[in-house]
């Protein structure tokens, strides 16, 4: 089960203490102090302790976390240490990950995860889901590292019955989690500065203010900002096919500067049986879109505005020994602006405004010890402006409701859902062929399982099936001379079989080991595509044309090593191997130019990385490995379209010191060791070699 709720009583001498199913638990060291500490609370003050004093019998309860499937995670130290920028720069660690990047500081970052398509992965910031109606992309470039505690990654869905519909509504799932606050005892205030420099003229101050405000009350603000020109200097080669070189020249990377602001503030709080969260989030940025390098033009002048809002909130509470309720609700205000100044294309000047609502009712009862059932239900409102020629205006209505539960028998566990969603869309006036949207129905199922072969939590076996969809995007349907009405939700089935291994020593140079191994298959069907409209290659249209075969598997481990002279060491593996191929259309399988059967666009056969971290003392590097194999911009793996491997290798060394109750850390970092030159997406230069310090001050 994914939570169960032990309960204890502390009682006068003589009394045994049960656990909740009856059983004897052996708790007495732990009681003791914990009485101890409840009877000096409830003396009065005059009270003498030089006699027995009798209390009232208390209760304490405590929730038992346990996962079928645990993420992949990156959190505390240990993701400070990464030598990475962003949210995505981190992601990329994980296995089963593909991340398109268009470089620099300012560049769209996108993730991918297993091959199914970015529309598919939902990004959540502390437990509510970040959205994008109008293109179903999260760009995690916007959200820095310094406020975010834990980033894990569910396939799937979270191993939890108790969370909001939306959590089931995704064929995986990343979950930010930002700071709570915690202070040491006498401190009411917590102080963290960054400021960060190096390359492509980077600016990056940072600052994190946490204030106690009471006993179960506290608040915190993050406050960036970011500055880059963006240029940096590239090679960039292209051989013909009979081995001639096409061009091989040396340049530098224009118009892709950035001015971005995030403001991030909180209120954390406790209730007596529950707790509670506020946040508001502000981000503004001007950028230079730099765009693809073709017919020798190596500078682009277009712009992109960005401004996002959004406040939300977030409260748990334990109604009885048996129930429990979480309430989320959030506000969003997205704002986009698109210039392309460039008459000799096309003048473009566009501007979106994005509205999102979104409230959320989940409750979850214990119906045995072993056995829990929760039921989710959520609304969610949508709308996009757009200055777009013939826009429709769409606004859309989501209701979802979510039947899960959990159970324990013996050594197996397992979770099951039923996700319904009924999509209701309007627009404020139909196309020239009259069509109008019509509400949408769907039901997905989920089936999550553990085993234990033995009574050792050492190894276990865990499998799921999961059926999934996606809706349309807003631009897949109604952007002007492109969308396409009568779209159809793109569905996912995934099928997975893995094993883990976790183990800890007490004593040794090998202090702990994990090792995750999955096998999986999954099938995306009604895939959306655009397909060109009519003879010419400029218009464009959407339609329900692909289906994609994905078979894979995952490896990852960890291990954490204590060697002389006070040396310790933290590394870790992943492995990655994935056939995705393109079944669209039986009839292209001509071996010269065809897609049947081909792998799909930018998802590489293999993909590697590696992490090691050494510390100690005061001192500490961090060694940090990505490999990316072969792979095709085009579902026609012809050689034309073949994209050759890349690596990385990252370099960081830090020293801590105190001075004056402050707490200071100096890093400098080097990326790409060895000046690889790239692209992860075809035509869009990667930086090579580059530098970066960071200081960090703690008050």
């Amino acid at each position: 089960m994914s939570d169960k709720t032990l309960y204890l009583t502390l009682a006068t001498p003589g009394h045994k203490v049960h656990g909740r199913g009856g059983r004897q638990r052996s708790l007495a060291p732990f009681l003791m102090i914990l009485s101890g500490l409840l009877c000096l609370g409830r003396l009065p003050a005059q009270t003498s302790l030089d006699s027995v004093q009798m209390i009232e019998e208390v209760t304490v309860t405590a929730t038992l976390h346990r996962e079928i499937i645990p993420p992949q995670k990156l959190s505390g130290e240990k993701l400070e240490r990464l030598s990475s920028f962003s949210v995505a720069d981190a992601i990329r660690y994980f296995s089963g990950v593909q991340m398109k990047d268009y470089g620099g500081v300012g560049g769209l970052k996108t993730v991918d995860v297993r091959s199914m398509g970015t529309n598919h992965l939902g990004v959540f910031y502390d437990g509510i889901q970040l959205g994008n109606a109008q293109n179903g992309q999260v760009d995690l470039g916007k959200f820095s590292l310094d406020n975010i505690e834990e980033i894990s990654l569910y396939n799937g869905q979270k191993s939890e019955i108790f969370q909001s519909a939306k959590d089931f509504g995704s064929a995986g799932v990343i979950y930010l989690r930002t700071r709570r606050p915690q202070f040491a005892e006498g401190r009411r205030t917590n102080l963290k500065a960054f400021f960060r420099t190096g390359s492509f003229d980077l600016a990056n101050p940072s600052l994190l203010w946490e204030q106690k405000l009471s006993e179960q009350v506290a608040s915190s603000l993050n406050v960036e900002y970011i500055y880059s020109s963006g240029k940096y200097p590239f090679r960039y080669r292209r051989v013909f096919q009979d081995g001639t070189v096409a061009w091989d020249t040396t340049a530098v990377r224009r118009n892709g500067d950035i001015h971005s602001l995030r403001l991030e503030g909180g209120l954390n709080g406790y209730t007596p049986r529950g707790k509670w969260n506020l946040k508001g989030y502000f981000y503004d940025s001007e950028r230079g879109i730099p765009g693809a390098i073709v017919n020798n033009v190596w500078k682009r002048s277009q712009r992109q505005w960005d401004r996002n809002f959004f406040v939300q909130g977030s409260f748990r509470e334990q109604l009885s020994g048996d129930c429990e309720a979480l309430v989320n609700l959030k506000y969003a205000d997205d704002r986009m602006r698109y210039l392309n100044p460039d008459t000799t294309l096309m003048y473009i000047d566009n501007s979106f405004r994005q509205q999102e609502f979104y409230a959320s009712v989940a409750g979850k009862y214990t119906l045995r010890p072993q056995w829990d059932v929760s039921l989710a239900v959520d609304y969610q409102w949508n709308t996009l402006r757009a200055t777009l020629r013939d826009f429709v205006y769409p606004e859309r209505n989501t209701l979802l409701a979510a039947l899960a539960t959990a159970f324990e028998w013996r050594r197996f566990r397992g979770q099951a859902s039923l996700l319904a969603t009924y999509v209701f869309e309007s627009v404020t006036r139909t196309r020239g062929n009259g069509s109008s949207p019509t509400g949408r129905q769907e039901y997905t199922p989920a089936l999550f399982l553990a085993w234990r072969p033995s009574p050792s939590p050492a190894f276990s076996v865990q499998a799921f099936y999961k059926r999934i969809f996606r809706m349309p995007t807003f631009n897949d349907l109604y952007y002007t001379d492109v969308g396409n009405i009568s779209l159809r939700p793109e569905f996912t089935v995934q099928y997975d079989l893995g094993c883990r291994y976790v183990r800890e020593y007490g004593s040794g140079l090998l202090r702990q080991i994990e090792v995750k191994l999955d096998a999986y298959y999954n099938e995306v069907t009604d895939k959306i595509v655009a397909i060109p409209k009519g003879n010419g290659q400029y218009r464009w249209m959407m339609m329900n044309l692909g289906y994609v075969e994905i078979r894979g598997a995952d490896l990852s481990a960890q291990a954490g090593w204590q060697l002389p002279q006070d040396l310790r060491l933290q590394t870790g593996l992943t492995y990655t191997f994935q056939r995705a191929q393109d079944f669209s259309d039986p009839t292209d399988n001509d071996p010269r130019a065809g897609t049947y059967g081909g792998q799909i666009a930018y998802i590489p056969w293999h993909n590697v990385s590696a992490i090691l971290n050494a510390q100690r003392r005061s001192w500490d590097l961090n060694y940090s490995f990505l490999y990316v194999g072969e792979r095709y911009h085009h579902s026609s793996n012809i050689r034309e379209n073949h994209e050759q491997p890349w690596y990385t290798h990252d370099l960081t060394l830090g020293r801590e010191w105190t001075f004056r109750a402050m707490k200071f850390k100096l890093s400098a970092e080097v990326n790409n060791l060895l000046n690889q030159q790239y692209d992860v997406v075809l035509n869009y230069p990667m930086p090579g070699r580059n530098y970066k310090l960071i200081l960090k001050i703690e008050l």
